[in-house]
């Protein structure tokens, strides 16, 4: 099977906000287990999306829908290390486009892991995906482009 490459741009990072793994993150082999990395990345998600006014879903019924996770492990991590997510935008579509994340630990500066999520702008009321909205659009004027 080929290897996952993820290459992600320096410029697309434009915030961060820091986990600690908790004890109960651990699997059995003693480091950070790859369903609760994927629990830390929605929540650094979260944070991300509050803190530049994205709601999980407006008044109108529209929002956010992960539609892939990738996820690209470098070096293990453990309990009661402070993790530092930084979190970006990149490949913008008339529907949606990724959220980035390069995650590290500062204590020592080892990357532990990068990861890509795909997501699409969903209208709860009809049902069906929608246009991004104008007001995510201009909440990120430095992102690049896909055609849609």
């Amino acid at each position: 099977m080929a290897r996952l490459t993820l290459k992600l741009p320096e410029d697309q990072f434009c915030y961060s906000t820091q986990l600690t793994v908790r004890v109960t993150d651990i699997n059995a082999a003693n480091h950070l287990g790859n369903d609760s990395m994927i629990s830390m990345i929605s929540e650094a998600r979260a944070r991300f999306l509050f803190d530049f006014g994205i709601e999980d879903a407006s008044a109108d019924g529209v929002g956010i829908i992960v539609t892939d996770l990738a996820t690209m492990y470098r070096a293990e991590a453990h309990a009661r290390d402070q993790l530092l997510f930084e979190v970006g935008v990149m490949d913008f579509n008339k529907y949606g486009g990724d959220i980035i994340f390069r995650i590290t630990r500062p204590a020592d500066d080892t990357l532990i892991a990068l990861a890509k999520s795909g997501f699409v702008f969903f209208n709860y009321k009809l049902g069906k995906v929608t246009a991004m909205p104008e007001a995510f659009i201009k909440a990120f004027p430095s992102v690049n482009w896909l055609s849609s």
